[in-house]
């Protein structure tokens, strides 16, 4: 599902109480009319052309592809979400009005502001540097508890922080500012994204280039950090600088800077409604980006229960679950709770997703018959 939107110079804050979906969505009519009316250039620019991603080739020398660990992958139980989630039912949220069609032939990437060696790549430039895959889930800020703005992907790319520490990064300098081919901004701190973390520059999604809708030629991928701060599609830009100095464009809107994903967990299946006596497998994925998932519990009726954890691929990935229920006719409740490595349960207590993230626990209700 998209959600657009269009970027201002100098945004405006939004109305008090305006939830980011709303907010995108009200935004997507406004743009709608802005390129109508002759500003959308990217619009227009976008309609001559389809990018040819076929042109792009990934893979091959120097490429680490670890195998997925024995146990990590479960497959046999119908309604769960596959281990890695298919291009094409990968959530999508952006601002841009009509995808981006940008050439790898022409793409470049400026580093510049508070960095000792400015530096300009081609694409050419990056695809000659050490390329690794990397199993990273991604989840959207606008993630509602057992929503589906969360998807596991296999990416391959170059690392970020290795590009950034020959262009010199300044001690004092606070905050990435990445803008996309159409002059969007968005600000992650330095600190997670140069900690040792696999923080990618990416070309490649499940072993193909990058879709265009998913940032082709090149995306940034930072593991543990909501989408609004890290997933920049169709990167062009990046400025060193600090917090004090750039607002970025969801910062100025009221989000938090530095959007730390949240322990969270999700019910697949059964989904709310009928299912019939006996057996019933309850399933479903669970996350808490660099931090990993250790355990999950799931409530029935109130009593909790610990559930069977898929094999750990890496602590940047969801991992599925299961427990086997053995259903009495009458009305239930159904909820799931994680507690990641680090010791920390979900909360029980339901809040929104503004400002960093929504928090609860995900709550189906079902009739055995």
């Amino acid at each position: 599902m998209t959600r657009t939107d269009i970027p201002r110079s100098s945004p405006s804050a939004r109305p008090p109480g305006t939830n980011r979906r709303k907010f995108l969505v009200a935004s997507g009519a406004a743009a709608a009319v802005a390129a109508a009316a002759g500003v959308g250039g990217q619009y227009l620019q976008d309609k001559r052309f389809s990018v040819n991603t076929d042109s792009v080739k990934i893979g091959g020398r120097g490429v680490q592809a670890p195998p997925l660990p024995k146990g990590a992958e479960i497959t046999d139980i119908p309604g769960l979400s596959p281990f890695y989630t298919p291009d094409s039912q990968f959530y999508r949220v952006d601002t841009a009005l009509v995808v981006p069609q940008v050439s790898a032939q022409t793409w470049q990437l400026r580093i510049h502001g508070m960095v000792d060696n400015p530096m300009t790549i081609t694409f050419a430039d990056l695809m000659k540097r050490p390329m690794i895959d990397r199993d990273i889930t991604l989840t959207c800020v606008s993630e509602s508890v057992g929503g589906g703005y969360v998807g596991n992907a296999r990416w391959q790319g170059t690392l970020l922080a290795d590009l950034l520490k020959e262009a010199g990064i300044h001690p004092g300098a606070t905050q990435i500012v990445m803008r996309d081919v159409n002059g969007m901004n968005l600000g992650v701190a330095t600190e997670p994204v140069m900690d040792g973390r696999t923080s990618l520059l990416a070309v490649g999604m499940n072993g193909q280039p990058l879709p265009p809708e998913h940032g082709f030629p090149v995306r940034v991928v930072v593991p543990g950090l909501y989408g609004y701060v890290s997933a920049c599609k169709w990167v062009v830009d990046m400025q060193l600088t600090t917090f004090a100095a750039f607002d970025a464009y969801w910062t100025q809107r009221g989000w938090s800077q530095q959007a730390p994903i949240k322990t969270e967990s999700r019910i697949d299946t059964p989904k709310a409604g009928s299912v019939a006596a006996g057996k019933v497998m309850i399933a479903g994925v669970a996350w808490a980006q660099h931090r990993g998932i250790e355990a999950v519990e799931v409530g029935v009726d109130g009593t909790w229960h610990q559930a069977t954890l898929a094999v750990q691929d890496t602590i940047d990935t969801w991992r599925q679950w299961y427990y086997p229920w053995q259903a009495t006719p009458g009305k239930h409740t159904l909820q799931v709770r994680a507690t990641d490595k680090t010791g920390y349960t979900q909360t029980s207590v339901n809040h929104e997703p503004e400002p960093n993230g929504a928090t609860g626990y995900h709550t189906v209700q079902v009739t055995v018959t």
